[in-house]
C-alpha cells in the first residue's frame, strides 16, 4: 500500500485466477506486482478477507467486464516472461481506505464524485465497523453472461457463440417507426436518410440485416462522411431587423472553400492533401512529413482518461496509416473553469477539474508510453466548454518520399494487425455525430474505449518494417467504425469479402455487427498480396503482434460479410459510399453592428487608468488561459527520440511559453542534414463571439506568426483545420460556421498556405432540463513549416542586457474579444472603448511581414522573438522578461495607434499596451546587428518597425509613456503571477 495523506490510503488490487503454486504466487508478487521500495503486499485467497473495516470505510473500484484492462494484460504478459504459465485471468482495481469519521453516506458521495466513473467502472463500499457491504447502483445495463468472463478466447474454438444476424423489417415502416429504429439503435440517421435506405431495400426486394443497417449508419455518419460540410447550404446574411442583405446557395462548404483554397495555392512541395488519413508534404529530396489533427470530444466528456487516451492513439494511427513513423504529438485542450462546483452542473456532467485531470493523464499515458514527444499545444478555459470539453490531438510523422502505397488490388488479402476486438467503441462514430445528454451518454457507454499504447508501439514497428520491404499495397487504421470503415473504404473501388469469425476477439458473445463496427483500439488493416503474407506474418511473430487474415479484396464491387459461412451482409459499394442523400441546410448570420464594433453610451470618462495598469498586467498573467501550463507540460515527455530543438518551455527560467516547436528528425540517408520542422497552432474562440470570419483569419494568422517567431518559413507552410461547433441544423449555428469557413478560405489563399487535412466535430451540444448548451464555436488551425537549418531558430526569452527591442507591425483600436476585456470591469471597458473591434488581419501585409521577419531570424539577425497575441504588447514583453529572468524598459510613445481618433488619451495608452492587433512581433536585436536588421526589414517593405526599448541589467520590468512611468514591476512579481495562475 502507498500512503497519500493521513487517514486516507490507496492500494492497487490484483484479482488473480489460475493454477499457481505458493512459490509461483510469491514470485509473481515480488518480481512483477510490487515495488519493494514504496509498496508492501498482502496476499489472500479470498478478497473478503482483506476487508478489515475496523479502521475506516473501504471503496473497491473495478472496470466493468469488457472494458480494456491494459494493466491486467501486462501482468499476464509479464508472468509468461518470468516463466509462470498457470495464470488464467487477471482483473485489476483500486482500493481506497477512507477516514472512519466520514459517514457511510459521505463515503458514497466521495466515491461517486471522485473515485470512479460509472461509464467504465463500478465500485463496492464496505462501511466502517463491518456494516453489511453495499454495492453502488450501476448507471449502465449489465453485460451479458457471455461477456462477463472477460477472458481472451480463441475464436476458432467450437464453443464460440454463433449469433446470426437479425433482419430489420423496415420496408413497411412509417416515418415515425423509421426514426424510432434510428433513435433506439443510436444510428444518428435522419428521416430522409432512413427513407433512402428503406427505398433501396424495397428495390432489392428484401430487408436489411442489422449488420447492413449498422454499416450504413457508420458510413453515413457525420463523423465519417462529413455530410454537413458536403451539404447544400442556403446561406443568408441579415441585419438586426431581419432584412436579408446577401444570400447564396453553397454547393458544399468543404469543396467550395477548403479544398478550393488548396487548389488555388497548391505548391510543388505538397505531396498529398485530403486524400488519405493524413496530409503529406516534402521535407527533403528523400523524406516527407505527414501531419494530422483529430478531435475526441464526446468520449472525453464522459470518460476523460479513455477519451483523450484513445484520441492520441487514434491520431497516431492516422499517421501510421500513411506509412509514416510518428515523431511528435500536439494537443489543444479546452475546459470549463476549474472552480465550477459540481452542484451547479446537471446530472451526468463531470466537473471541469475532473475532466481536465483525466484528459491530461490520458494524453500523458499514451504519448509517453509510445515514446513520442508531445511538443506543442495550448490549454483554454471558458464557461462555453463546461458542458462540452474539447480535446484536439495532433501527430507528425516522417516517411521516405514515395513509400506510401495506395493501390488495393483484387486478390489482396485483408489482414488485421494489432489489438483484439471487443464491444469497446461500438457506436463510437454515430455517438460522436450527435448531441450529448445523460440518456444518450448512458446508452452510448460502450462507445468509450481504453487504449493500449504498448500494443500500438509494436504495431507501428511492424508497419514500418513492412513498408520498407514493400509488403502491402494499401493500409489504413481501424478508427471510427472499426473494420466497417477501414475495409469498407479500402474496398470501395474493388469489393471485399470478409469472414467475421476470423477476427480475434477479447471475449466471447459478440454479435456479427458488433465485431464489424467495434472501434476497439490499436488495429490496422493492410491489403497484402498473397506472395508477401508469410514474410509479414514472420515480422509480426518477432514483434509479438497478432495478425489475422479476415478475407480478400475482390473485383465485384460488393461488400460481402459472412459469419461462420453464413452471409450476414451483402451490399453494393456504390450505394454504401455514394447513396447518402445530400442534405440541404439553412444558414443565417446576423450582422449585429453592436457585436462588430462594441458601442456603449459612455456617459462618463475614466479620469486615469495609470494606477490600474500594473495590476491588470499581473491579472492577465494569472488568467487561466494565459498563465503557465508548466504543471501540465512537465507531465509529457517532450524530448524522447532526441529531435526536439525548440521545446514547449524555454528561457533561463525554463518556464517561458515557447511560440512553436522545432524538430530535427533523424534522416538515415543524410545524417548530417540540418533540415527541420516547425509546428504551431492558432486558436482564439473569444473573437468568434463577435465574428467567426475574423476568428478564422486570426487563427490562421496566429498559427503562422507563432512559427515565424521561431524562424519558420511561411512560404513552406501547410495548415490543418479543426472545427468544433454546435448543432448544424440550427441556422444560426450553421451561419457562424459558414462565416468561419469563408475566413479559412480567404486566409489560406491570401497567405498561400494550403490546407492538407482537417476534421470537423459538430453537434457539440449537451441537452439537459429541456435546454441546449452548445459549445462556444472553436476553430483550431495547426501549421507545419519546413526549414533547411534548425540551428538558426530562436526562442522568446530575453537574452542580453543592452540589446534593443523592436515592435514589428501596426497597433489598432482592436480590443473586442480581448483578454483585457476579460479581466477588467465591464463598465470601465465600455467607457474607455465606446467603439472597438476584433483584430482585422491585413493578409497581404501580414504575409510580407512574416516572410521578411522569418528571413531575418534564419539569417541570424534576431536574438529572440515573441508574437503578440493574448494580452497584447504588455503581456508579450512580460513573458519575454520572465522567461529570460531579464529586466526590460519599454516606451510606448514611439508608436501610434491606428483608428484612435475616438479614443481618450487613457484609452490610447490601454490600446498600446493591451490591444490584440494581429500580425505583430516583439523582437530582440543586438546593437551590432541594429543597422543590418533595420535595413533588411525596410528594404523588403516592412515599414511598421518601431524601436521601443531595451533589455536591462536590472530585475525590473518598466513601461513608460515618454517621461511618464506607467508601470514598474519586479521580474519576480511577473514570475509569481505567471505561476500563480496555474490551475
Amino acid at each position: 500500500m502507498d500512503s497519500t495523506q493521513p487517514n486516507i490510503r490507496t492500494a492497487q488490487i490484483y484479482h488473480i485466477t489460475g493454477d499457481l503454486s505458493a512459490e509461483e504466487l510469491d514470485q509473481l508478487t515480488q518480481q512483477l506486482l510490487v515495488d519493494p521500495v514504496v509498496q508492501e503486499a498482502l496476499v489472500t485467497t479470498e478478497l473478503e478477507q482483506q476487508q478489515d473495516t475496523e479502521t475506516g470505510h473501504i471503496v473497491d473500484v473495478f472496470f466493468h467486464s469488457g472494458v480494456t484492462d491494459t494493466l491486467a494484460e501486462s501482468v499476464i504478459a509479464g508472468a509468461e516472461m518470468i516463466g509462470i504459465k498457470g495464470l488464467a485471468h487477471v482483473e485489476t482495481g483500486r482500493r481506497y481506505l477512507l477516514d472512519h469519521h466520514l459517514s457511510e453516506a459521505d463515503a458514497h458521495n466521495i466515491a461517486r464524485a471522485l473515485l470512479f466513473n460509472p461509464v467504465i467502472q463500478h465500485y463496492t463500499l464496505y462501511p466502517y465497523k463491518g456494516v453489511q457491504a453495499t454495492q453502488a447502483a450501476h448507471t449502465l445495463p449489465e453485460v451479458s453472461a457471455a461477456q462477463a468472463d472477460g477472458q481472451t478466447t480463441d475464436t476458432s474454438s467450437t464453443d464460440h457463440a454463433r449469433q446470426a444476424a437479425r433482419t430489420i423489417f423496415i420496408s413497411t415502416m412509417t416515418d415515425e417507426q423509421l426514426l424510432e429504429v434510428s433513435r433506439a439503435g443510436l444510428l444518428s440517421l435522419n428521416l430522409e436518410e432512413m427513407r433512402t435506405i428503406q427505398q433501396h431495400y424495397r428495390e432489392q426486394r428484401r430487408e436489411p440485416t442489422d449488420v447492413e443497417l449498422e454499416t450504413l449508419a457508420q458510413t453515413w455518419s457525420e463523423h465519417c462522411s462529413h455530410k454537413t460540410f458536403k451539404a447544400n447550404v442556403n446561406y443568408r446574411e441579415i441585419d438586426s431587423h431581419g432584412n436579408t442583405i446577401e444570400s447564396e446557395t453553397i454547393q458544399g462548404l468543404l469543396k467550395r472553400y477548403i479544398v478550393s483554397a488548396t487548389d488555388k495555392v497548391k505548391q510543388d512541395w505538397l505531396v498529398s492533401a485530403f486524400s488519405d488519413n493524413a496530409g503529406i508534404i516534402r521535407l527533403t529530396e528523400t523524406q516527407d512529413i505527414a501531419f494530422k489533427a483529430e478531435t475526441h470530444n464526446h468520449p472525453s466528456a464522459i470518460e476523460p482518461f479513455g477519451g483523450a487516451n484513445t484520441g492520441v492513439g487514434g491520431v497516431i494511427r492516422d499517421v501510421v496509416g500513411v506509412s509514416a513513423q510518428p515523431i511528435a504529438c500536439t494537443d489543444i485542450l479546452c475546459f470549463g473553469p476549474l472552480d465550477t462546483p459540481a452542484e451547479e452542473l446537471p446530472t451526468g456532467i463531470l466537473t471541469p477539474r475532473r475532466i481536465a485531470t483525466g484528459v491530461v493523464n490520458g494524453i500523458r499515458d499514451y504519448g509517453n508510453k509510445m515514446g513520442i514527444p508531445t511538443v506543442n499545444g495550448a490549454i483554454l478555459y471558458h464557461p462555453g466548454y463546461t458542458y462540452n470539453p474539447l480535446v484536439f490531438c495532433g501527430c507528425l510523422g516522417i516517411l521516405p518520399h514515395g513509400s506510401h502505397p495506395r493501390n488495393v488490388q483484387p486478390g489482396d488479402l485483408i489482414v488485421s494487425l494489432g489489438g483484439r476486438t471487443g464491444r469497446d467503441g461500438v457506436h463510437g462514430a454515430t455517438f460522436s455525430s450527435g448531441e450529448m445528454s445523460l440518456e444518450i451518454n448512458t446508452q452510448a457507454g460502450t462507445a468509450v474505449q481504453i487504449g493500449a499504447p504498448i500494443t500500438e508501439k509494436k504495431v507501428t514497428d511492424v508497419i514500418i518494417q513492412a513498408r520498407d520491404r514493400k509488403l502491402y499495397n494499401a493500409i489504413t487504421d481501424c478508427g471510427a467504425g472499426g473494420f466497417s470503415s477501414a475495409i469498407g473504404e479500402m474496398g470501395a473501388e474493388t469489393g471485399a469479402r470478409v469472414e467475421l469469425m476470423k477476427a480475434p476477439l477479447k471475449y466471447q458473445g459478440l454479435a456479427p455487427w458488433e465485431i464489424w463496427l467495434s472501434e476497439a483500439q490499436e488495429r490496422m488493416i493492410l491489403a497484402v498480396p498473397p506472395a508477401h503474407i508469410d514474410e509479414l506474418l514472420a515480422i509480426c511473430e518477432i514483434e509479438e503482434v497478432e495478425a489475422s487474415i479476415l478475407g480478400t479484396f475482390t473485383d465485384d464491387h460488393r461488400l460481402t460479410l459472412t459469419y461462420g459461412g453464413q452471409v450476414v451482409a451483402d451490399m453494393d459499394m456504390e450505394f454504401l459510399h455514394d447513396g447518402l442523400p445530400r442534405k440541404t441546410l439553412e444558414a443565417v448570420w446576423i450582422r449585429d453592428e453592436t457585436k462588430k464594433a462594441r458601442v456603449a453610451a459612455a456617459t462618463s470618462t475614466v479620469q486615469s487608468v495609470k494606477s490600474s495598469l500594473a495590476p491588470t498586467l499581473l491579472a492577465l498573467l494569472r488568467h487561466p488561459s494565459i498563465a503557465s501550463k508548466e504543471d501540465v507540460v512537465r507531465r509529457y515527455d517532450h524530448e524522447v527520440q532526441g529531435g526536439t530543438v525548440r521545446k514547449p518551455m524555454v528561457g533561463r527560467a525554463g518556464n517561458g511559453p515557447g511560440d512553436a516547436a522545432v524538430l530535427q528528425p533523424l534522416i538515415e540517408e543524410d545524417p548530417h542534414s540540418k533540415a527541420g520542422v516547425v509546428i504551431s497552432n492558432g486558436v482564439n474562440p473569444l473573437y468568434g463571439k463577435i465574428d467567426t470570419y475574423h476568428m478564422a483569419l486570426n487563427a490562421v494568422d496566429e498559427a503562422l506568426r507563432n512559427l515565424t517567431a521561431v524562424g519558420g518559413d511561411v512560404n513552406r507552410t501547410a495548415i490543418l483545420d479543426n472545427f468544433c461547433w454546435g448543432n448544424p441544423t440550427d441556422p444560426e449555428q450553421l451561419g457562424l460556421l459558414v462565416r468561419a469557413v469563408k475566413g479559412c478560405h480567404d486566409a489560406a489563399v491570401g497567405f498561400g498556405t494550403p490546407f492538407i487535412s482537417g476534421k470537423d466535430s459538430l453537434n457539440n451540444e449537451y441537452r439537459a432540463d429541456g435546454k441546449r448548451f452548445p459549445v462556444i464555436p472553436t476553430l483550431v488551425i495547426s501549421a507545419v513549416s519546413v526549414i533547411e537549418d534548425v540551428t538558426a531558430t530562436v526562442d522568446m526569452a530575453l537574452k542580453t542586457p543592452g540589446n534593443l527591442l523592436y515592435l514589428v507591425g501596426a497597433t489598432s483600436n482592436e480590443l473586442a474579444g480581448s483578454h483585457y476585456a476579460e479581466v477588467i470591469d465591464p463598465d470601465s471597458f465600455a467607457n474607455l472603448f465606446p467603439q472597438t473591434s476584433v483584430p482585422q488581419v491585413r493578409v497581404s501585409h501580414a504575409l510580407q511581414t512574416m516572410d521578411v521577419l522569418g528571413q531575418a531570424i534564419r539569417q541570424g539577425l534576431v536574438r529572440s522573438c515573441h508574437d503578440l497575441s493574448e494580452g497584447g504588447l504588455a503581456l508579450a514583453a512580460a513573458e519575454m522578461s520572465l522567461a529570460g529572468l531579464r529586466g526590460a524598459t519599454l516606451n510606448i510613445n514611439r508608436f501610434g495607434i491606428k483608428d484612435a481618433d475616438i479614443l481618450t488619451p487613457d484609452a490610447i495608452t490601454v490600446a498600446r499596451l493591451f490591444s490584440e492587433s494581429a500580425s505583430r512581433f516583439l523582437v530582440e536585436v543586438t546593437p551590432e546587428q541594429l543597422g543590418t536588421f533595420e535595413k533588411h526589414m525596410q528594404a523588403n517593405g516592412v515599414d511598421e518597425l518601431y524601436r521601443i526599448g531595451s533589455v536591462s541589467n536590472s530585475s525590473r520590468f518598466i513601461i513608460q509613456n515618454g517621461d511618464e512611468e506607467l508601470m514598474n514591476v519586479g521580474v519576480d512579481e511577473l514570475q509569481a503571477s505567471w505561476k500563480g495562475g496555474q490551475a
